[in-house]
């Protein structure tokens, strides 16, 4: 391989791995989705001002199957750091 393709090789793979990387990254929302808007097990980061400095709101969506259901999941909260 000449130096020029060896070259356009670790740039083609820099942009993959970054664009991979960024994907990979969770969505920052200004407030909390609307109850059925998550899946149940997704999770988004919420930063609405109601975590210490630092933190940021984790939100794990839950199933919301109605009473009587055979399961239930809750939508968890929790703040984590940055």
């Amino acid at each position: 391989m000449s130096n020029r393709s060896i070259v356009a090789f670790a740039a083609i793979c820099a942009v993959a791995v970054t664009m991979v990387a960024g994907q990979a990254r969770a969505e920052v929302l200004k407030k909390e989705p609307p109850m059925g808007a998550l899946r149940e097990g997704q999770v988004v980061l919420v930063d609405d001002g109601s975590c210490p400095s630092g933190q940021i709101k984790e939100v794990t969506g839950g199933n919301h199957v109605a009473a009587g259901g055979f399961k239930h999941i809750v939508r968890t909260r929790r703040c984590i750091a940055r």
